[in-house]
């Protein structure tokens, strides 16, 4: 038995004694991911006997790490005013983060039974969209004027400590509270204590717009290597800071959103998803399904419009798998390439053109390959060196134009700020098969007569 499943026995069977000071002790020495694995697996009845036996800042970082559905029906059976002193424990974000997954009437009422001040925080923060900066941001910093002496900013900061998310970086405003600079943790150390702040601190801030999209933010912070990124108004007036586990966060939800639209899955967003029921499943499935179920009746009317030709070189038919096989696929590589470097913002503007050479010579280079090859193959096993051309030609030509396709396409939807992902792996495959189909029955009609000797 692991050791998850071997606590969980010992805290079901504690709980049934009601020895509740050992399920205490036992439980607070795991970390709140394991402490939230734990209570998600509880039933319903033993999640009511057993949460209200900790404290309510206890209870707040494991908020954070439970899914929603586990949330309401924990709110539901234990009560709303329990439920809203654990959420003003929690950061302004992650309170935020939470109630934004819960439906609309409980999310005012648990705010109403809040305190006055943390209830504004956290309803500032719900008015931005969520995948914003101003989604992602926390409320609880630091802020120090520059006239400040670094003994007094270091005495302030020992009192306030307490209620800030990340207190290694400090910001330094103006009476406006405009920012106008960041001092670090060690900076502050390592000064003399008469030094005024404005001496040590940086007026080089990298900050971000409070509506910036919260991928550009993590590139940002990937980039910089910050621990936090101060988040600004249009007056440049400090309103937040968006934390390193938050950006943890963005890229975990924006590989899975690009993974989902890469396979044609739409609305998979969490692990959550991965457990939902068959019909929940195949309904996020079906739509790009049918509707490349459709596309694909295209390639069936290819090879009825060359009929004749299919008719009369029937051994046409035993390579029309490889055609279509071998062009999906190496649109998808393509495609893969591209989607991959856009999202990490490895390609600029200036870098397309260069990537469309390079993929263009790939499909150059692939195509000779692999065209050669089967043209040799195709010879020895039909024993018709017009055949093998065919083939080989007809694949050299369908590799090239799959991989500038598998190129092009999520170009062109990334220059109308489209998010490339939609130019789905399933999409791309099944365009290229029409491609492929097409040029394959078009040589072969146009070297009829050399295929008939």
């Amino acid at each position: 038995m692991l050791d998850g499943e071997k606590r969980l026995e010992q805290i079901r069977t504690l709980l049934a004694a009601k020895r509740e000071s050992e399920v205490i002790d036992i439980f607070l020495a795991l970390q709140p991911y394991d402490q939230a694995e734990v209570i998600s697996l509880l039933t319903p009845e033993e999640r009511r006997q057993f949460m209200p036996l900790l404290d309510d800042e206890s209870l707040a970082p494991i908020f954070k790490e439970l899914e929603s559905d586990v949330i309401t029906e924990v709110v539901d059976g234990i009560g709303g005013e329990w439920a809203s002193r654990v959420l003003g424990e929690m950061s302004s974000d992650d309170a935020a983060d939470l109630l934004g997954e819960l439906e609309g009437e409980q999310v005012e009422e648990l705010l109403d039974m809040m305190e006055t001040e943390d209830a504004e925080e956290i309803t500032a923060l719900l008015t931005h969209p969520e995948e914003t900066a101003g989604g992602r941001m926390t409320k609880e910093y630091v802020t120090v004027k520059r006239d400040w002496s670094v003994g007094k900013t270091l005495k302030i900061l020992r009192e306030i400590a307490p209620g800030a998310e990340t207190i290694y970086y400090l910001y330094v405003t103006d009476d406006q509270e405009r920012l106008v600079g960041v001092v670090s943790l060690r900076q502050l150390i390592v000064a003399a204590p008469e030094t005024p702040v404005g001496d040590v601190m940086s007026k080089n801030v990298i900050s971000v717009s409070v509506t910036e999209d919260q991928e550009m933010v993590a590139r940002q912070i990937k980039k910089y290597d910050f621990l936090a990124l101060p988040v600004i108004d249009h007056t440049r007036r400090i309103v937040g800071i968006v934390t390193v586990d938050d950006v943890m966060d963005v890229l975990e939800d924006e590989a899975t959103e690009d993974i989902s639209r890469l396979a044609a899955i739409q609305g998979v967003s969490s692990a959550s998803d991965l457990w939902e029921p068959a019909h929940q499943a195949a309904m996020k499935r079906l739509p790009w399904l049918v509707l490349l179920l459709g596309i694909g009746l295209v390639s069936g009317n290819i090879i009825a419009r060359f009929e004749e030709t299919l008719e009369t070189v029937l051994v046409l038919a035993l390579f029309i798998p490889l055609i279509t096989d071998m062009a999906g696929n190496t649109g998808t590589q393509a495609l893969a390439v591209v989607v991959w470097g856009l999202a990490i913002g490895e390609f600029r503007p200036r870098d397309l053109l260069w990537l469309m050479k390079r993929e263009a010579g790939v499909g150059l280079i692939v195509g000779i390959v692999n065209g050669l090859l089967i043209a040799v193959g195709a010879y020895i096993w039909q024993g018709n060196i017009w055949l093998g051309f065919v083939i080989g030609f007809s694949l050299w030509i369908t590799l090239f134009v799959a991989t500038m396709a598998g190129t092009v396409v999520p170009l062109i939807l990334f220059h109308f700020n489209i998010d490339p992902a939609v130019a789905s792996g399933p999409l791309i495959t099944t365009i290229n098969d029409i491609i492929g189909l097409t040029i394959y029955f078009s040589v072969a009609t146009a070297f009829m007569n050399l295929l008939l000797h």
